[in-house]
């Protein structure tokens, strides 16, 4: 039987999220929602509106003898801009936050030292990393129809080309 951990991250709409956690080897599950706000139990109208304080953000059940946590993470920072604050791409407010949630003193180690080998790396010139480094929260599932929402579209990703 696999072992299993977990992790969650945010990263901007959470449908592209989901899908680039949904293709890597070792990810057993993924499920998108709202966390790291004041409301019991949101919805999507609410979390867009800005007033509950979630993230939206995807919840990756992971087999950590297949992947490990350091390549969850290299995959979240390769897959947005971690420098933009309250937005990804034409999404904008705290909702669409950079933020890694971590469920462990482990994964809280390994992503600030992953975060701090990324800011000196100087990918990003002078423009300073964002993402929230936190303890989890509690995640609320997303309404059905935003669960895997490319794959209901016949689509891998949301990236062009």
């Amino acid at each position: 039987m696999a072992r299993k951990e977990t992790a969650t991250f945010a990263a901007g709409c959470f449908w592209g999220v989901e899908a680039a956690f949904r293709q890597v080897k070792g990810v057993i599950a993924t499920e998108v929602g709202y966390t790291g706000g004041r409301t019991e139990h949101p919805n999507y109208e609410e979390v867009s509106s800005g007033r509950t304080g979630h993230a939206e953000a995807v919840l990756v059940v992971f087999d950590p003898d297949i992947v490990t946590y350091q390549g969850l993470l290299d995959l979240f920072w390769s897959i947005h801009d971690p420098t933009q604050l309250n937005r990804q791409g034409p999404d904008y407010g705290t909702n669409y936050r950079s933020a890694i949630f971590y469920h462990s003193d482990e994964q809280k180690i390994l992503a600030e030292e992953s975060r701090k080998k990324l800011a000196d790396s100087g990918r990003y010139g002078r423009r300073q990393i964002v993402t929230e480094i936190v303890a989890s929260t509690p995640f609320y599932a997303a309404e059905d129809y935003h669960q895997q929402f490319y794959e209901k579209q016949g689509k891998k990703s949301c990236r062009i080309g």
